[in-house]
């Protein structure tokens, strides 16, 4: 079943978003007409329980034998059950605290959890059943927007390029990067014609995370405090940059898993938190390297953006200004939530949402599954 498409005019849409992180699901209303018009509406997150937690780090383990994106093999269909779930949940919970009616909300985007992306093999996995959530909500869902993409040979990553094209609108000047730091981090480069480029950076938080977690029990180094007090080991860190794919021409994407940190084993928690930190600020460095143009500004969102260490070791690393997206008025815990609604809504307009310099997709393209409720 096909739900509305619309033309010409504001629709409103709420963008569910998971990524590679575990936290949760971060939703974000925004009322856009899939081009340059953006209408910030409210926005929350709402944490995975800690059961769901557990179980999507085995599904994570089980998720590296996939060979079929659609196969859900062990626990794969359980996990994706539950968080479809949660997910209409989320947006019945947001729509009543924030005294909006379903019947106001025209489309929803939904990311579903990564679990698997492997560009090089054309395989890309969330978990999250869109038929489920358009009969649980009552709504019309866009999903699987990285599919079409992967299909034709691009990355399928990044997808939030062109909404950071629209949000540069609040830039005051151009160039800019649009830098933003989850499980994986990703930029954007915005050039003064409208020109994109857009790559994975390297590492995000998530092992930085994983250090933490698995050392003291706590998510994340809060502010980056256990960073501040230990040492960069740069024999390690040089090691960890010479990865390849640091030189690698964009576009190009990485799953969550592509790096390790096996080689800080015998590093104190503290040390190992500050050299982790470097690898991620480095990494950002480097992708200077690729763009054609250095940045007059980087705008950082995402969990990253609130690691005080981290922001000050890539601010030593790139020239000129790094702020948070609230200095843009933005909000950066939500940027990712609100552009899976602005591609939503280009998804049910058929308007391209990847493109050769985002994904390396073959030509500008569109994406995404669109269903209504039954």
């Amino acid at each position: 079943m096909h739900g509305k498409v619309f033309m010409g005019k504001l629709r409103r849409a709420l963008g569910l978003m998971s990524g590679t992180s575990m936290d949760g699901i971060d939703v974000a209303l925004l009322d856009t007409d899939g081009d340059r018009e953006l209408r910030h509406g409210p926005a929350a997150s709402y944490a995975y329980p800690t059961e769901i937690k557990v179980k999507l780090r085995a599904a994570l383990a089980e998720a590296k034998g996939l060979s079929e994106r659609a196969s859900r093999p062990g626990s794969l269909g359980e996990v994706e059950r539950a968080l479809t779930e949660l997910n209409a949940e989320a947006v019945d919970r947001f729509l009543r605290t924030n005294g909006v009616d379903k019947g106001q909300i025209d489309i929803i985007g939904y990311h579903g959890q990564t679990v698997l992306h492997d560009a090089p093999r054309g395989l890309t996995v969330q978990l999250g059943d869109g038929r489920l959530l358009a009969e649980r909500t009552g709504i019309d869902v866009v999903f699987d927007l990285r599919a079409a993409d992967v299909a034709a040979g691009g990355q399928g990553a990044p997808l939030v390029p062109v909404y950071h094209r629209a949000l540069a609108a609040q830039v005051p000047e151009l160039p800019a990067a649009f830098l933003n730091i989850g499980g994986v981090a990703n930029v954007t480069w915005i050039g003064r014609d409208g020109r994109m480029l857009a790559f994975d950076t390297g590492p995000g938080n998530a092992l930085l995370d994983d250090w933490v977690l698995a050392r003291t029990g706590a998510a994340h180094d809060a502010g980056g405090a256990l960073a501040a007090r230990g040492r960069c080991h740069d024999d390690v860190l040089q090691s960890l940059l010479t990865n390849a794919y640091f030189g690698k021409p964009p576009p190009k994407s990485l799953d969550r898993n592509d790096f390790s940190s096996a080689a800080l084993e015998e590093l104190s928690l503290e040390d190992g938190a500050a050299t982790l930190t470097a690898f991620t600020a480095a990494a950002i460095g480097r992708a200077r390297e690729h763009m054609p143009e250095e940045p007059r500004i980087w705008v950082v969102c995402g969990g990253g953006r609130k690691n005080k260490t981290l922001m000050a070791m890539i601010a030593a690393r790139v020239q000129n200004a790094v702020v948070p997206a609230e200095a843009l008025g933005l909000d950066g815990d939500f940027i990712e939530a609100e552009a899976w609604a602005y591609l939503a809504v280009r998804s049910a307009l058929k308007l391209p949402i990847t493109f050769p310099e985002t994904t390396g997709a073959p030509a500008p393209m569109t994406g995404g599954v669109l269903l209504g409720p039954r």
